[in-house]
């Protein structure tokens, strides 16, 4: 479904990413998604309507960000959560075909945790 190329940036990506179609179906999820979802299903939750893994007020909240997202092209991007334990962030990101109309949407997790690493350390 999709292109190696997008794929392999989603899955060498060290942020969970969920992808969803508009009747809100996983159709996708990166290896840090399955992972940090490894308790409810992991992979096992693709093909799984994300709704039903929220609680009502989550879910009225990403039907709020879906109609946002339908009112404008220009409504791609809303931060929906901080988790203070983790350091993480929340986002919900429109997906848009060539035309800019709306045909998914994913969420990914940021962490803000400033990355240690040496530069350009191969080893």
């Amino acid at each position: 479904m999709l292109n190696p190329f997008f794929k392999s940036v989603l899955d060498q990506d060290d942020t969970a990413i969920v992808i969803c179609n508009l009747k809100h179906e996983i159709i996708y999820m990166n290896p840090k998604a399955c992972e940090a979802q490894a308790k409810r299903g992991g992979a096992a939750l693709i093909g799984r309507n994300l709704l039903k893994c929220h609680s009502p007020e989550s879910q009225e909240k990403i039907l709020k960000v879906m109609a946002w997202f339908l009112a404008d092209k220009s409504h791609n991007w809303v931060h929906t959560f901080f988790n203070e334990k983790q350091n993480k962030d929340g986002y919900m990101i429109a997906l848009r075909d060539e035309n800019g109309e709306l045909i998914g949407y994913y969420e990914k997790h940021e962490f803000r945790t400033k990355d240690e690493t040496p530069f350009y350390q191969l080893g």
